[in-house]
């Protein structure tokens, strides 16, 4: 754990922090409503107003823009009773099968104002559905997304409505996507039950793209449907862009996790890393300091336009060697190389977390 100021504490070595990064967890720790400090995660990189990777706890007032805009969205992981050897040899019928039964990318979905027409779809980016195989050889399916565009546009209201009003109050601000609700008005209010509404939606999006994950996985090994319930020994949900009211220090604050899960003592969470490299079932450590948080993934180490720059369809191949998945140079900003080292993410999160599943990936299905 590292000390930045008074206000804001970081697991990630302060001289590994990006320039950009580290401004902006300097003025947002410097927000009058900063409950204690701001715990910065090993994943963190550049976002909107405040870096992905904050666990950022305040007192009367709430920044949306430090919430994010893909309110609710995290992870979930089902664990399945099933082997390598169960699944078939090629497993492309599998990939296919998954997006056929699951619309992937943003586009017209997106476009669809209406929460059920988006209900169930994917999105593009960093969200995938992957089918892992554990440190036993256990077959588990893995999946990320979140509130998709309607969530978006949940976010973006409510940021909008929060300049506007430090605009009309002339409330100065170190960047103005820092721009705030107060506790007790009615746009905090508002906000506070659109920003629940898409939470839940993510989650229950996560959820119906899981149950038909499991429907492909019933036809695969048994030829039909209906055996999803013997297929599903756990599961796992987790979000990393969310809110809620939690109790640290003896009082009752709004804690925001902006790519972060919480990791209470026992809890347990879900770390994925890129295409490609590990990703990791863990047990919370209910870290004090860090408000029983910790990161949510590898965090971007290019921004997609670098990544574009830097990487090729040869790297694609060998990153993506062993694992079924669409080749589509559209992929090429999600490579390994365009993520932190996940498993230096996870010996720096050590005090967080510990790991109780490593997952390799055998199939991989993303949307443009």
């Amino acid at each position: 754990m590292y000390q930045i100021n008074k206000t804001a504490i970081s697991w990630l070595p302060p001289e590994q922090i990006e320039p950009a990064a580290m401004q902006q967890i300097v003025k947002i720790a410097s927000m009058p409503f900063i409950y204690k400090h701001v715990a910065i995660m090993p994943d963190c990189h550049v976002g909107m107003g405040a870096t992905v990777g904050s666990c950022i706890p305040t007192d009367g007032a709430i920044i949306p823009a430090a919430v994010g805009v893909d309110i609710g969205c995290g992870m979930v992981a089902v664990r399945t009773p099933l082997s390598r050897d169960d699944l078939p040899a090629d497993l492309r019928g599998i990939r296919e099968g998954i997006e056929r039964r699951i619309p992937l990318s943003a586009g017209k979905y997106n476009r669809r104002r209406t929460g059920g027409s988006q209900l169930g779809s994917l999105g593009s980016g960093n969200h995938f559905i992957e089918i892992t195989l554990d440190e036993s050889e256990g077959v588990w399916a893995f999946l990320h997304s979140g509130s998709r565009g309607i969530g978006n546009k949940i976010a973006m209201q409510h940021i909008r409505t929060a300049q506007r009003l430090m605009k009309r109050e002339s409330i100065r601000l170190p960047d103005r996507d820092l721009a705030y609700l107060s506790e007790g008005t009615e746009e905090f209010d508002e906000y506070i039950r659109d920003l629940r509404w898409a939470q839940d939606f993510a989650l229950l999006n996560r959820e119906e793209m899981m149950d038909r994950v499991m429907t492909e996985l019933s036809y695969t090994v048994y030829g039909e449907g209906g055996h999803e319930g013997e297929l599903e020994l756990e599961r796992i949900q987790c979000h990393h862009n969310f809110t809620q009211k939690e109790r640290h220090y003896g009082k009752d604050v709004l804690v925001s996790r902006k790519g972060a899960i919480q990791a209470k003592e026992g809890q347990m969470g879900l770390i994925p890393g890129s295409m490609g490299t590990a990703s990791y079932v863990v047990r919370g450590l209910g870290s004090v300091d860090a408000f029983e948080t910790a990161p949510h993934g590898a965090g971007r180490r290019f921004s997609r336009t670098q990544a574009r720059k830097r990487f090729t369809m040869d790297d694609f191949d060998r990153d993506m060697q062993g694992i079924e998945v669409r080749r589509s140079k559209e992929f090429i900003d999600e490579l390994p190389g365009a993520y932190k080292d996940i498993d230096t993410v996870m010996e720096q999160s050590r005090d967080l977390v510990e790991i109780v599943h490593t997952f390799g990936q055998i199939v991989n299905v993303k949307g443009d």
